[in-house]
């Protein structure tokens, strides 16, 4: 078995499960609830969400997709508002569908390659597995603050609730 192809389409189903919850938690957020912040040092979830697609579209459209390299850091956080829920999970969903177009198309060499990301000197496959780390980690915050402000669960493991015939370590 290759081990190529086997990382590129689990990082592909790993960034479109954690879009799915990140979209679910949008849903049922305010746009007031997306832009709160309890202090100057955290980040709303929206400049989560714009961090998020800055992040995804460096480093993977462009250090794996070879596409121009457009990101604006400093804006993802700087932003204070103005983009609404709709307009987030837009951004959202055209950023992670270029992604898996991109991984889609890659073959495995293109793990082995090189590229300069953020002044980083890696390989593609370091570029790949940053990159959804890093959206996990994220996501994982934007489903904290969706619990804090909501007092839902959000149901992503509910099928684990169920009787198990079998005991579990």
């Amino acid at each position: 078995m290759e081990l190529g192809p086997v990382f590129l389409d689990t990082s592909i189903r790993t960034l479109e499960l954690l879009h799915g919850r990140i979209q679910s938690c949008l849903d049922k957020l305010t746009d007031e609830q997306i832009w709160m912040r309890g202090s100057e040092n955290e980040n709303a979830i929206g400049n989560l969400v714009l961090h998020l697609c800055g992040n995804v579209r460096q480093w993977i459209g462009f250090g794996i997709g070879n596409k121009a390299d457009i990101r604006m850091r400093d804006r993802e956080f700087n932003t204070r508002g103005g983009a609404l829920r709709a307009d987030l999970k837009e951004r959202l969903r055209v950023v992670i569908e270029d992604a898996v177009e991109v991984l889609r198309k890659a073959d495995a060499g293109v793990l082995s390659k090189r590229a300069s990301i953020q002044g980083y000197d890696i390989t593609g496959l370091e570029a790949v597995f940053n990159c959804v780390q890093h959206f996990g980690q994220h996501t994982g915050q934007i489903i904290l603050l969706t619990k804090a402000y909501t007092h839902e669960d959000l149901g992503f493991y509910r099928h684990l609730t169920q009787p198990h015939s079998e005991k579990t370590p």
